[in-house]
């Protein structure tokens, strides 16, 4: 099954809503973790350390999805769709670029 950003969002929301109701609206504490996770990504990054037989633990591909994680459950605390955001601001950027390739042309 292929994963949107639509799906992951929904998917958080979800789990949050089963396991842990109460941290569902923890904008501050999800924005600190985010913080954290960057800083763990320039480390891993810094050490050029990547996935080697699907061992995620430690690597640039672990800290990039604990990023996103948290990104997605930021957004999720304000009811953002972030796949809209997305699409809105690459338009933008479109335009102030002069880029001619559109996201749905690919």
């Amino acid at each position: 099954m292929s994963l949107t950003i639509e799906n992951m969002q929904e998917y958080l929301n979800e789990k949050y809503k089963r396991t842990k109701p109460e941290e569902m609206k923890n904008t501050q504490r999800y924005f600190l973790k985010l913080i954290e996770e960057v800083g763990e990504l320039a480390e891993v990054i810094r050490k050029d350390k990547r996935m080697v037989d699907n061992n995620i633990k430690g690597t640039i591909e672990e800290e990039l999805s604990d990023v996103l994680y948290y990104v997605l459950m930021i957004a999720n605390t304000y009811n953002i769709d972030l796949e809209d955001c997305f699409r809105k601001k690459e338009e933008l950027n479109r335009i102030r670029y002069g880029h001619t390739l559109k996201i749905d042309d690919i």
